[in-house]
């Protein structure tokens, strides 16, 4: 379970560099952006193209290396609750923001809440194995 959320995690933002870097002015006009010539779209592919495309390959990594799937999910519930915490944050200070936002912001909250619970769940698993004796095999316990 854990494996395939992140793995539909990491296509997503596969997807989102590759719009990024492909369609830099649609995409930034989306998020608000306006691209100055050189350093403004050098940035903006930098960021948004390059760290999106890291972040996808790292939710990925369990596909190949199921025994860290761990770290990925660590990942993912930390990016997220940034994001969600940077959003909410933006929205108390700024105004006239458009719906597409809303929307970004809507799934960074459902990313963070997933990963959150799917990260309590093998937490509570460990714990619960540990104390009835019974822990669970390597590849349940770390690879989903």
């Amino acid at each position: 379970m854990t494996r395939l959320f992140l793995a539909i995690v990491g296509v997503v933002y596969i997807f989102l560099a590759g719009w990024c870097s492909l369609m830099p002015d649609k995409t930034s006009n989306v998020v608000g952006f306006t691209l100055q010539p050189g350093s403004g779209q050098s940035e903006f592919l930098t960021v948004y193209g390059g760290l999106e495309l890291a972040l996808g390959l790292a939710f990925l990594w369990p596909l190949i290396r199921p025994a860290e799937v761990a770290h990925s999910l660590m990942l993912c519930l930390l990016v997220h609750g940034s994001l969600v915490a940077f959003r909410t944050t933006s929205f108390v200070f700024y105004s006239g923001i458009p719906t597409a936002t809303y929307w970004f912001a809507a799934t960074e909250w459902f990313l963070f809440l997933a990963s959150a619970m799917l990260f309590c769940g093998r937490r509570w698993d460990l714990r619960s194995s540990v104390f009835d004796g019974t822990l669970p095999s390597a590849s349940r316990r770390l690879g989903g």
